[in-house]
This record gives C-alpha cells, sequence and structure tokens, in this order.
C-alpha cells in the first residue's frame, strides 16, 4: 500500500528512495540507448530482408529481444521507482513454429513492451541531464527528481501494466473468488454456532430441564428439603453456564465492546487475556465500517490464540493503523517461526474472512522468527 501510494502521489520521498530515483535517471541513459539501437536497427534490416526470407528470423529475434528488454525494465522500475508492476502477461503459444511466430507477433503485451522502450529514449535524454544537475544542486535532487520519477513511474503502469480490458478481467476473476470464499468461511461460521450451540448451551439447557424435572417429581413425592435444595442448586449452576456460554457465543459472533467502544477497546481487551504479554497499537480514525472492525478483531485474535499455542513466543505486538480506505492489521511475535497459510489451517481460515470483504492477509514467518501477520483491509467496497 505504501508502494501505490508514493506512485500516487508526486511527495517528496526519503533520502534512500531519492537516490534510487537518482540512480533510475543516470543510469538508465545507456541501457535505453542499446535498447533502442538493437529494436530499430532489427526491425528494419528484418523488415528489409524479408522479402528473401533472412528477415523472418532476424524479426523473431527482434521481438525477443523487446519481451526480454521489457521484463528488465519492469524489474529494473520495481526496484528503482518503487512501483507496482505485475509481471508480463503474455499469450501462450503452441503448434508449430508458423503459429507460435505469428501469436508472438500480435501480443498486445509485446507490443505495448516496444511502445514503452521506444518512448523512453527521447525522454531519457531529459531524465539524464536533470540527473546529472541533480548531482550538483540540491534543490534539483528535492524536488524535481522525485516528481520525474513520479512522472516515468506512471508511464511504466500504464504500458508495461496489464491492459485495461485484462486487468478488468483480473478484477472480476478477484471477486469472484473472494465472493467463493466468502460463503465458504460463512457456511464455515454457520456449522461452528451450530456446534457450539449443540455441543455447550443446548446440553446445560437439557441437563437444567431434566434436573428442574427431577426436582419437580421430589416435590410431588413429598421429599425431604436438602435434596430438592441440592437439585435446585445443580440446575441453577447449568443455568449459570448456559448463559455464559450463549454469552461467549454471542461474543463470537459480534463482541458487544466492539460495537460500543471500537478496535481499541476490544483488541486491548483480547490482549489482556493473552498468556504471552502483547502490545497494542490503534490508529484508525475515522471509525472503519463495522465489517472491517469485524474482521480486524477475528484476525487479531485468531493470531493471538496461534502465538499462545504454537509459537513459544516471549512478545507480540499489534498494530491496527489506517491507510487511506484501508485498514492495516499486523500481529507480530518473537516466537519460533515457520508459519504458513496451510489449505484448512487457522491462518487460511483468516485470509477467507478477509476475502469476503475484498482484504487480504499475508504471512511472513521464517524459521526462528520472528512471524508476522499482516491484513489490508479495505473500507470501501
Amino acid at each position: 500500500m505504501a508502494n501505490e501510494e508514493s506512485a500516487r502521489h508526486p511527495e517528496r520521498p526519503g533520502w534512500a528512495r531519492v537516490l534510487r530515483i537518482e540512480l533510475f535517471l543516470v543510469a538508465s541513459f545507456p541501457l535505453r540507448i542499446v535498447q533502442f539501437v538493437l529494436l530499430i536497427c532489427g526491425a528494419l534490416v528484418g523488415i528489409a530482408t524479408v522479402v528473401i526470407w533472412v528477415g523472418l528470423p532476424i524479426l523473431a529475434a527482434t521481438m525477443w529481444l523487446a519481451r526480454a528488454f521489457g521484463d528488465l525494465e519492469r524489474t529494473w522500475v520495481r526496484w528503482t521507482l518503487d512501483v507496482d508492476v505485475p509481471d508480463a502477461q503474455r499469450a501462450s503459444s503452441s503448434g508449430n513454429w508458423a503459429s507460435r511466430w505469428r501469436t508472438r507477433a500480435t501480443d498486445p503485451t509485446m507490443w505495448r513492451d516496444t511502445a514503452y522502450l521506444l518512448l523512453s529514449f527521447p525522454i531519457s535524454v531529459v531524465e539524464f541531464a536533470v540527473g546529472l544537475v541533480a548531482v550538483v544542486l540540491v534543490p534539483v535532487t528535492i524536488w524535481v527528481v522525485p516528481a520525474l520519477g513520479w512522472l516515468h513511474a506512471q508511464l511504466a503502469k500504464t504500458l508495461l501494466g496489464p491492459p485495461k480490458a485484462r486487468r478488468a478481467e483480473a478484477r472480476a476473476q478477484q471477486l469472484q473468488a473472494s465472493r467463493a470464499r466468502g460463503v465458504d468461511a460463512a457456511e464455515a461460521e454457520r456449522r461452528r454456532i451450530e456446534r457450539d450451540l449443540h455441543d455447550g448451551a443446548q446440553q446445560r439447557l437439557v441437563s437444567v430441564a431434566m434436573t428442574l424435572g427431577r426436582a419437580k417429581a421430589r416435590v410431588d413425592d413429598g421429599t425431604d428439603s436438602a435434596a430438592l435444595r441440592e437439585l435446585i442448586e445443580e440446575a441453577h449452576t447449568d443455568a449459570k453456564l448456559a448463559v455464559s456460554e450463549l454469552r461467549d457465543l454471542a461474543r463470537g459472533i459480534y463482541p458487544a465492546v466492539l460495537a460500543d467502544r471500537g478496535l481499541d477497546a476490544a483488541l486491548s481487551a483480547q490482549a489482556a487475556k493473552s498468556p504471552v504479554p502483547v502490545e497494542v497499537s490503534v490508529d484508525v480514525d475515522p471509525r472503519p465500517p463495522a465489517a472491517v472492525e469485524t474482521t480486524a478483531y477475528f484476525i487479531v485474535g485468531e493470531s493471538l490464540t496461534n502465538v499462545a499455542k504454537h509459537s513459544g513466543a516471549d512478545q507480540a505486538w499489534v498494530r491496527v493503523h489506517r491507510e487511506d480506505d484501508t485498514v492495516v492489521v499486523e500481529v507480530t511475535d518473537d516466537g519460533r517461526g515457520g508459519a504458513e497459510l496451510r489449505p484448512g489451517g487457522g491462518l487460511s481460515g483468516l485470509a477467507d474472512r478477509a476475502a469476503t470483504i475484498d482484504g487480504t492477509v499475508t504471512v511472513v514467518s521464517p524459521s526462528g522468527g520472528p512471524t508476522v501477520v499482516r491484513a489490508v483491509l479495505p473500507c470501501t467496497w
């Protein structure tokens, strides 16, 4: 999300990123010369000699170079300009060499790569000059270099990124997958509630009814008051346990403290119950929608449960903060690591729950720790 924010607004970034942009402006120029010369010469020679068949392999090699240079540029701008450009989605080719050649020649991604490479050459002349001036003039480094890097990042996202139709298709597929995972998560939640009611409160209430029935029978038989009192006390104890279990079940569906006092109070209450010391930091103003709060609450709860059961950690940290239209939840522990998203596992269930509101969950947990569970939850749909 920070990458997207920096790509949207050409504000003054940190010095590390300024230096990477400066490196991009200066070092890209010789690369652009090589790319431009190879592509133009290959295209001209290939077209000129295509009538004697020699041009076909030359054009094929030129197209291969355009694809290779495009992939190189994606990696280069991702690292230097800190912009999220997805890997190329190229048309699949099969059949004989003529069929494969025709598929590659009509691949729109290859032509978009070529357009970017050809446009970048004249642009790089200006960028190279600005980069050299920025070495001497600090104001240029502070203000012009970041703006120029932002502008080039927009060009890279437009031409090196997937076309609009493909982005829309990928978005539709993502929403379809999120909907399916949301339905599965809701069904799993329904089964959990049904199981808890059947195995918990229902059994307690059945026990209360049976005990009261025995007490009634003893009243009719004129049984001594001591035995009758014992039965009533047993029924009273079971009734209180049933109420407690129903309260816990209701809290598991939607905790009252979350509705009344928000995420800060609800997560602090969770942390207080954890056997592992937990530091909580919450800054989500303005208050997010109820669905986002609920999802964040259960993500933190499940993560802290995993920390207590499996991590062997001595300390955990919960940080929830707002980034524009998203709420970012991070749960970190200093345990042994090794956690991952496994199908059917608890962390996978968190990802399914987040998917119901189009959110994502990632887990970074190298062997030896630390473990970081990070969820990005959008506040708009």
